[in-house]
């Protein structure tokens, strides 16, 4: 019988930009298992149907009301996905959330979906709660949400170790059962040439040159560091540019950096804009001499997936977050005041040998624990193992939870270690 899975909470499919966004797609198109077919949440500015990947899109009309309209759309996602449940008298169905934004109103819709037999899987992402955009009050709505998405999952499915320690831990009041499985990166090389005339448009826009930039690829916000490397590498002395992949504009953290630190005065600080054409990001940073991660707010983030796949080195934040996706395959720098400056001085001396070893153990750490294939295997074994498919009986009644891993579980997680 066929396994039902719906997923709500990404932006939809074809991907464009976005972590979740990708992820959907990539499991979709590399599905190996027929007898799953997967349902998508598209938010569009019109209903309908599709179909992309084999997979089933359906197109969610949602208001433009600001920074509410992602909670409003993940509510009206899971009600159409109730009513084509119950519409269709649907068996062994799964509902997979993406993220937790709709913690308060969860209860109601796990009493529905619970008698109808679909289990529910959440995926919580990293601490939206600390991220330094939101007001207060938007934190701790956002804390509140995480806690109740938590205590009425079936079960958390997290894409870091990091993350999963956390749940165990601050929520060990509501006994969460929880797995992991990684994000997924691709070490396919760009399919563009260094020739290609829009990637010499690119560069000869920016007066950059192949090999003699350090790279940093992220959303403009305090949490991912901007401050902190631009200062320490306008300290550094270095010869190279810093190339910044990011939307900028009209953003006030923009303005408050530049008086704080100046980086207008240094012809070698470059704003770029943001780039959404893929295989012009991917040799963007192949030919990069390094790339900078800043990020220090949790979970497994796909830029940094991206950048281990393809850049020789890669200089990480030394948070638990990065380490634990980096290994052995990046060097890490601190807060503290010259650290990475001094890793800047130290990098820029490297030759070649050098080079290719740190890339050669980058790309091994995406190889043997990032796959997508891996990461697609891992889920299809999970949405086997939660389906009621196989158990026509239990449509339509409570679903049972169950305590500890499982062995189809232990069986997904098996080469991905992080």
């Amino acid at each position: 019988m066929t396994t039902h899975v719906f997923i709500i909470g990404s932006k939809g499919i074809p991907a464009h930009y976005g972590g979740f966004e990708t992820f959907v797609d990539e499991l979709t198109r590399r599905k190996t298992a027929q007898d799953i077919r997967y349902h998508v949440s598209c938010l569009s500015d019109r209903e309908g149907e599709f179909i992309h990947n084999q997979a089933r899109c359906f197109q969610v009309k949602v208001p433009r009301i600001g920074s509410a309209r992602a909670v409003l759309y993940d509510l009206m996602s899971l009600g159409r996905c109730v009513e084509y449940i119950r519409k269709h008298r649907l068996t062994g169905s799964i509902v997979y959330i993406l993220a937790c934004r709709i913690g308060p109103m969860i209860a109601f819709y796990k009493r529905r979906l619970e008698h109808m037999g679909v289990t529910v899987l959440v995926n919580p992402d990293g601490h939206e709660w600390k991220r330094g955009k939101w007001s207060l009050p938007v934190k701790t709505y956002w804390k509140i949400s995480e806690r109740l998405m938590v205590k009425h999952a079936d079960l958390l499915v997290c894409d870091s170790r990091g993350i999963e320690q956390y749940i165990l831990e601050d929520y060990a009041m509501y006994q969460p059962k929880t797995t992991f499985i990684a994000y997924g990166a691709d070490v396919a090389p760009s399919v563009m040439s260094v020739g290609d005339e829009e990637l010499v448009r690119w560069m000869e826009q920016f007066h950059i040159t192949p090999n003699q930039y350090y790279l940093m690829i992220g959303r403009f916000v305090p949490e991912n560091n901007y401050e902190m490397i631009i200062r320490e590498f306008m300290a550094s002395g270095s010869d190279k540019d810093l190339v910044m992949i990011t939307g900028a504009e009209q953003n006030p953290f923009y303005n408050e950096l530049l008086k704080k630190c100046r980086f207008d005065l240094d012809p070698r600080i470059k704003f770029v804009g943001t780039v959404y054409n893929a295989p012009l990001l991917k040799k963007i940073r192949e030919l990069a001499y390094a790339y900078f991660h800043g990020h220090e707010v949790g979970g497994t983030n796909p830029s940094l997936l991206e950048a281990l796949a393809s850049t020789k080195l890669n200089l990480l934040y030394d948070v638990i977050f990065n380490r634990e996706v980096g290994g052995e395959g990046a060097l890490y720098f601190s807060s503290d005041p010259g650290s990475l400056t001094a890793l800047i001085q130290e990098v820029d001396q490297y030759e070649g040998a050098n080079v290719e070893e740190w890339e050669a153990r980058a790309k091994n750490r995406i190889k043997m624990g990032y796959s997508w294939e891996h990461i697609v295997d891992a889920y299809e074994r999970l949405f086997h193992q939660y389906s009621y498919s196989h158990s026509p009986s239990r449509a339509f009644r409570p679903a049972r939870r169950t305590a500890g891993t499982t062995e189809v579980e232990k069986a997904a997680q098996t080469g991905q270690s992080k």
